[in-house]
């Protein structure tokens, strides 16, 4: 075979496509579309820039749920790779001319035409990634986007500034971005927490037996009110925040499983008292955060649900602290240094201004408050501490993003430091930007079973779980393997 024919072949193949290409493009803008004319047009140009999405994204956040705003947040973070892809890339690369518009009617043009090239299209991409990075999170919410980011997809053909072929690559770009994020930052079902140790536990079809203590200032009625409904036997058992101790109380002493729903200071109570009385517990989350029951798999109620009716639950660490003759315990995390002085600022502020701005307001008065660093023996050496976390079980993170535990029950204790010295704001952004980095000048991790902490000045703040408290002298904090029994819905069942 000559060589000539050799580059005729992929000439005349690429001729073939985009003679095919305009023929698809003719016959789409010479059919008759009576019910996309005053929709696919407005459609289009909503979705420059983005818009589009950016508010289906603050739409979905707005539903409070997490997985709708972990979906929104992926979908986001895919179309902005789409986007940066195309950009930088797609549109450099293939420098293709836009459609001639003469046998589009003139109903249908936008009035503003592109001035970039036609490959790929850029809003079929972005369209594409959205949609694919939503529904990578959350199923239902990518069947209710999709229909969205088909109609912008077909808009880009049906007002002319795009051929088939540019909608067809720039939706298989977009698709491949979503994958990438997926790739970078695993979705919630990647990584689902393992399924043991296993608890035998009582299965509750109606729920009876289980006595739920809610605290109304988390604003659980909601909550409350879609797990009655598919527990309807369950006791609820609504009440202020001064009086959710005694509730909890009462509730372990009669009930076969006590369940818990508000913020982390709630649970926290609320495991204190299960581990006492030796009853599982399920935890309805109600708080802002809300980790201890997003990191069991617990999101709301129809996870808790099928969890209480089919009886799946799993045992779970918990820690305790000691010092000076005070006790507690924690399911997530306790610390010491400029933490519990946030925590106290957040709680001093929370109710006028509300739980975000508070923790900001609370962040910048810590930071700029001309202090010194806590002062403690930690492993043998006495040695200044900006800040000691101790995470109950080893937390995952992920740059500035927050962090999760995969296992509840690895009987370790997560421990960060942040050294004490000059500029403290700077040593605590480092220390988060670097997440799990195991040692720097500012900061070190290392995950232990127990730890013990001595030459505490009296009066230092230990916050836990939400909770403050003052500490002084010996600090011990120790593991309790397995000592929860906690229900959550297990995989595969």
């Amino acid at each position: 075979m000559s060589p000539d024919v050799d580059l005729t072949i992929p000439r005349r193949g690429r001729h073939r496509l985009l003679t095919l290409d305009s023929r698809l493009f003719e016959f789409a803008a010479g059919r008759n579309w009576p019910a996309a004319e005053p929709i696919l047009p407005r459609l289009s140009r909503s979705a420059n820039h983005g818009v589009l999405w950016f508010a289906t994204a603050a739409a979905m956040a707005a539903s409070r749920t997490p997985r709708s705003r972990r979906a929104a947040a992926r979908g986001l973070a895919s179309l902005t790779l789409a986007s940066l892809t195309i950009n930088t890339l797609g549109k450099r690369s293939v420098r293709r001319t836009r459609p001639v518009l003469d046998p589009v009617p003139l109903g249908r043009q936008l009035k503003r035409q592109p001035i970039t090239t036609s490959f790929p299209s850029g809003h079929s991409a972005s369209a594409a990634a959205f949609a694919t990075g939503v529904a990578l999170e959350s199923p239902a919410w990518g069947a209710a986007v999709a229909p969205i980011a088909w109609s912008v997809a077909l808009s880009r053909v049906y007002t002319g500034v795009h051929f088939p072929s540019d909608v067809l690559a720039g939706a298989a770009l977009g698709a491949g971005a979503a994958f990438a994020v997926r790739g970078l930052v695993p979705t919630r079902a990647q990584v689902v927490p393992p399924a043991r140790p296993r608890a035998q536990v009582p299965a509750l079809p109606d729920g009876e037996g289980l006595v739920m203590v809610a605290n109304t200032a988390s604003g659980t009625a909601d909550r409350v009110r879609a797990l009655h409904d598919g527990l309807p036997l369950a006791e609820i058992v609504e009440c202020e925040p001064k009086d959710v101790r005694v509730e909890l109380e009462k509730a372990a002493a009669r009930a076969t499983v006590l369940g818990v729903c508000g913020g982390d200071g709630t649970v926290n109570a609320a495991a204190e008292i299960a581990l006492r009385h030796d009853v599982p517990l399920a935890v309805l989350p109600g708080g802002t955060l809300n980790h201890f029951a997003y990191d069991l798999g617990v999101e709301g109620a129809r996870d808790l649900t099928r969890a209480v009716r089919r009886g799946e639950a799993v045992r779970v660490d918990a820690g305790r602290f000691s010092s000076d003759g005070r006790e507690g315990v924690f399911v997530n995390a306790c610390s010491l240094g400029v933490y519990p002085e946030l925590v106290r600022e957040r709680e001093r502020w929370s109710r006028r201004i509300g739980g975000w701005p508070a923790g900001v307001l609370g962040a910048l008065r810590v930071l700029r408050a001309d202090r010194h660093p806590l002062e403690a023996e930690f492993r043998g050496r006495a040695r200044p501490l900006w800040l000691l976390f101790v995470g109950n079980g080893t937390y995952h993170r992920m740059g500035l993003t927050p962090g999760r535990r995969t296992d509840l029950a690895d009987g370790r204790f997560d421990v960060r430091v942040v050294h004490g010295g000059r500029r403290p704001a700077l040593r605590l952004l480092a220390a988060a930007v670097a997440g799990p980095l195991t040692r720097s000048p500012a900061h070190a991790a290392v995950q232990v079973g127990r730890l013990h902490l001595s030459g505490v000045a009296p009066g230092t703040l230990l916050a836990y779980d939400g909770e403050v408290t003052d500490v002084e002298g010996e600090v011990t904090l120790e593991k309790l393997p397995e000592a929860l029994t906690v229900y959550r819905p297990l995989p595969g069942n």
